[in-house]
């Protein structure tokens, strides 16, 4: 694995895990925020585009077939597993509920992120 393609796996990986972590912080533990509606909203639609954007910026540096397939892939992976986390948090974190607007946020975060790399980033000599 070459260098770039290296530091771009880890940073995809440990956002991931970053996105693990704060969806099984139990409810208690979380610290109030600053008083801006449906900023909780605009976390999950943060979190979840650089998630896309970050694992499909691997891809191209893998230099894989089929690009624009994979990076729908995996704007579908991670809509799930925004999905699949919301049914943790209902049924494994305490103090934390299951949210449709959360999973809702999940899946506009992965389309955007999704959109911001496959239109912006991806050379155009590919597309």
């Amino acid at each position: 694995m070459n260098k770039k393609k290296g530091v771009v796996f880890m940073a995809a990986l440990l956002w991931t895990l970053l996105i693990i972590i704060l969806l099984i912080i139990p409810g208690r533990d979380i610290p109030p925020g600053p008083k801006i509606p449906k900023l909780d909203k605009i976390a999950h639609v943060f979190l979840f585009g650089v998630q896309v954007f970050l694992w499909s910026k691997f891809m191209s540096e893998s230099k894989q077939n089929d690009l624009p397939r994979w990076f729908l892939v995996i704007c579908l992976i991670s809509s799930a597993f925004g999905i699949m986390m919301e049914f943790v948090q209902k049924y494994l974190v305490s103090n934390r509920s299951f949210e449709t607007e959360d999973i809702i946020a999940d899946i506009v975060g992965s389309v955007m992120g999704w959109l911001l790399y496959r239109f912006f980033f991806y050379p155009k000599q590919q597309r």
